[in-house]
């Protein structure tokens, strides 16, 4: 069967302000190596995914940087939602337009763009035994990522039995879903890692378009019709409109709380690759290259009696830093960002001030 995939590239990265902003969210902003986010994203699947089977799924608003960033991307595998309503939504919107591209059926693989992946060689040896247990079982597989820490930053998979199947490459492979569990907190994520049958949600699914859309039928009954209803307009001079229109009358929803969290078929392949969501500047100080003070330093910056510090500009003013430590210190062109680490959660706090303030031009 087709092996197709859907990069979803809509997001806003909040908790990366004031580097990640609405107009150039995360995902198409520097963070660390080589490349964007989502242009690594992309550069991972090409071996296993064919370039014209790989589309992106975006906001109307922000179609133009995934263009600039992924000019070999067929413009017409540029997806676009009229505004955002989470993955849900998403998922199910690109499913449906799947469907009428690839009427024999196809394996569809859903990814964030904005996820950091370091031994490449193993996810896609991983990415590659979950599309053969998807098409062998007609379930939705989701990617678990074995936890190397008690992270609270991350959602988590309880780990079942295994689920046999006629392959006998995914012997072992393929385990049922116990429980999703939500960010736990510091001592929940201690005892999940203890427990040793967790693994991190890494937010990747992957199953055929057929199972996809019978799920959010099954479990998503006030928005399953309106996609069925769209089917007609796909094609025709009034599908911007009928979109619109459609996604006015949904309400936001994770795929996980709306779909995964209720389906009692959804499987997990567990994988050993690094990965992490870059979610919070706690979590990038984590992943960045330390000097001897144990800082992380970006831009023109000058420390005195400064440690465990992330302090990064982008302008080429001076910033100096003086006595302080397990400080965040982000500037922009038109942004200075100051908190403790440990605390960079609170950013989307910050970020919702903001917004309520009509201080739109920051964000």
């Amino acid at each position: 069967m087709k092996v197709i995939a859907v990069v979803m590239a809509g997001g806003l990265g909040v908790r990366l302000w004031p580097r990640s902003t609405e107009r150039q969210p995360k995902q198409f902003v520097h963070t660390l190596g080589e490349g964007t986010l989502i242009q690594n994203t992309v550069m991972r699947l090409l071996p296993f995914i064919d370039l014209q089977d790989i589309h992106v799924v975006t906001t109307a608003d922000l179609a133009h940087l995934v263009s600039d960033q992924l000019p070999m991307i067929p413009a017409g595998n540029v997806l676009r939602e009229p505004f955002g309503r989470n993955t849900a939504p998403c998922i199910a919107y690109s499913a449906t337009l799947m469907q009428r591209k690839y009427p024999d059926g196809a394996v569809m693989v859903v990814l964030p763009s904005d996820h950091l992946i370091s031994n490449v060689r193993e996810f896609q040896g991983m990415l590659d035994r979950a599309v053969s247990a998807a098409e062998a079982t007609g379930r939705i597989v989701t990617i678990g990522v074995m936890p190397t820490r008690p992270e609270t930053g991350f959602g988590y998979i309880q780990v079942g039995d295994e689920i046999p199947t006629e392959n006998p490459v995914l012997n072992s492979v393929l385990k049922s879903v116990n429980v999703f569990a939500e960010k736990p907190d510091a001592a929940t994520a201690q005892r999940f890692l203890d427990a040793g049958d967790f693994v991190w949600n890494s937010g990747i699914v992957v199953g055929t378009l057929a199972s996809i859309i019978r799920a959010v039928d099954m479990h998503l009954p006030d928005h399953g019709p309106l996609f069925h209803l769209l089917e007609r307009y796909i094609g025709t001079p009034d599908e911007g409109d009928m979109i619109e229109n459609f996604y006015r009358q949904m309400r936001s929803v994770s795929f996980d709380v709306g779909v995964l969290e209720k389906d009692s078929t959804i499987g997990v392949v567990e994988g050993s690759f690094g990965w992490s969501d870059v979610g919070t500047w706690d979590e990038l100080y984590r992943m960045s290259m330390k000097d001897g003070k144990n800082n992380v330093i970006e831009g023109n910056v000058v420390t005195l009696q400064t440690s465990n510090c992330l302090v990064s500009g982008t302008t080429g003013r001076l910033i100096g830093i003086v006595d302080v430590d397990n400080l965040i210190v982000v500037e922009t062109e038109s942004s200075i960002m100051i908190c403790r680490r440990g605390a960079t959660e609170r950013v989307r706090d910050l970020v919702d001030v903001l917004r309520r303030r009509h201080i739109a031009q920051h964000l």
